[in-house]
């Protein structure tokens, strides 16, 4: 299982991957790869924080929710080249950040050990 601190700095990176990754892996000239990828990335910051969770700093989403639109967020990445008609000029990024975040989804304890609400 994935402890709920770990998923944090998990959510927090892998949005500015996928904010930034358009540029540092060279496929910003697909319009449609770069506007899944950065929106998706703001989606994953917005989200982590709002949730209820470590590292969130709004804290309205359950943890819950999080992991279940985590899991979704990931379907929705991996099918977006095919989706999008993108997947000839890229689709490993999506692919690999989608499957990890349907990964994390699934794995991520849902409950804390804690009441401890710091990133220890």
């Amino acid at each position: 299982m994935i402890s709920r601190v770990a998923h944090a700095w998990l959510d927090y990176l892998s949005a500015l991957v996928l904010i930034f990754a358009p540029w540092a892996l060279k496929f910003s000239d697909s319009d449609e790869a770069t506007a899944v990828s950065v929106g998706s990335g703001f989606v994953v910051l917005l989200l982590s924080i709002a949730t209820k969770y470590e590292g969130g700093l709004y804290r309205r989403i359950s943890m819950s929710m999080h992991l279940n639109l985590d899991v979704f967020l990931g379907i929705f990445l991996v099918a977006s080249p095919w989706l999008f008609a993108f997947k000839d000029k890229v689709f490993v990024p999506h692919l690999v950040i989608g499957t990890v975040a349907v990964l994390a989804g699934l794995f991520t304890k849902r409950q804390s050990t804690s009441k401890q609400s710091s990133w220890q």
